[in-house]
């Protein structure tokens, strides 16, 4: 194939190749091109490569916009965190799970929307701007019971992908971790450690998540033949204050225990700093272990025992199973598929604090 193809407009060159100059050179028409470019089965291996061929030589890129629009897609999806901005900013469980989400989309031409609506503002016009369908589909972290975000995209037709569960019931495609076997081995753990009365500092309980981790406080009490102690469940929020006000809560109980398990670092952080004021040492006289492994984990003093959930490969798996549920996964084509449910297994890693 030889010769120069060039479109002039008042004897001036337009500049980029456009699809008209590819069908010219390559000897077909425009919808063939098309259809090559956007991968239809519908051609002639012999006209495919001639069009390949042209669109090599006229160093063609093509309009991703047009591509997009004609495809009925946006190339864009959302993750959405139904929190306020100091919570998504102060736990490094966020942080993770966008760091693992981009990760996953490095590769692809998706781009990534982070939207925050942690209030009925923010649902309000979030719900205005899905209902638009201005993103392909939905990543969603940190879902409450009574959440309507998850509903809404239902309704819309959104493709969307959970972080956790709503309940034992779900039917949404959904990426977790194992909290009830977490938090199970956290107490195994402290009863193997020669702890007996073992307090617990929930997450808020309208997620799912926490109370599994409860259960698994609970399961692991009973496995150790430890009767269960009310006074030793204080409820949490996931912020830091709300680790120092349960700490404080279950000292004013229950000033003789000797363990603490916390649904979350954050919340361990927390805690270490009431039971420092009131000199505990720890891990002498209360043994303290977090959920999440996060870097609070490491940095606390001394190094906090924590159940490590794998939050960026959660975030890369989500991406994964949201692709392949608005078909632009390997083999996704836009057929029906099952909503998938991936739960991934979480470590107990052992530090000083135990």
């Amino acid at each position: 194939m030889s010769g120069t193809i060039r479109t002039e407009s008042g004897g001036r060159s337009t500049g980029r190749p456009t699809l008209e100059e590819v069908a010219v050179l390559a000897g077909v028409g425009r919808g063939t091109v098309s259809r090559v470019i956007n991968g239809s089965p519908r051609v002639r291996d012999a006209t495919r490569e001639a069009v390949r061929a042209a669109v090599a030589e006229l160093g063609y890129v093509p309009n991703r916009a047009a591509r997009a629009l004609a495809a009925n897609r946006t190339d864009a999806i959302a993750l959405v965190v139904p929190e306020p901005e100091d919570r998504f900013f102060a736990e490094p469980y966020f942080s993770d799970m966008v760091r693992g989400v981009g990760a996953a989309l490095a590769d692809t031409e998706m781009q990534l929307l982070l939207t925050l609506a942690g209030g009925d503002r923010e649902r309000r016009r979030l719900a205005q701007y899905l209902a638009a369908h201005r993103v392909d589909g939905v990543l969603l972290v940190s879902v409450h019971a009574d959440d309507p975000i998850p509903d809404l995209l239902a309704e819309l037709s959104v493709p969307l992908v959970i972080s956790g569960r709503r309940s034992g019931d779900e039917t949404l495609a959904v990426v977790d971790a194992d909290n009830f076997a977490g938090a199970r081995a956290a107490v195994a753990h402290l009863v193997s450690r020669g702890r007996r009365r073992i307090a617990t500092i929930t997450g808020l309980l309208d997620v799912y998540g926490s109370r599994l981790r409860v259960a698994g406080y609970s399961a692991a009490l009973a496995d150790a033949g430890i009767a269960e102690d009310p006074a030793l469940t204080a409820r949490g929020d996931f912020t830091e204050e709300g680790g120092r006000r349960a700490m404080r809560e279950l000292l004013a109980r229950r000033p003789g225990l000797d363990a603490v398990f916390a649904a979350s670092d954050v919340m361990a952080g927390g805690a270490r700093q009431v039971l420092r004021e009131a000199g505990r040492r720890v891990p002498e006289d209360v043994a303290l272990v977090g959920f999440d492994d996060s870097v609070t984990a490491r940095l606390m003093d001394p190094p906090l025992t924590s159940v490590r959930q794998p939050i960026e490969e959660m975030g890369r798996t989500m991406v994964e199973v949201l692709l392949g549920e608005i078909g632009a996964g390997p083999g996704g084509r836009g057929e029906r598929r099952a909503r998938p449910q991936v739960v991934l297994p979480t470590e107990l890693v052992v530090r000083d604090s135990s």
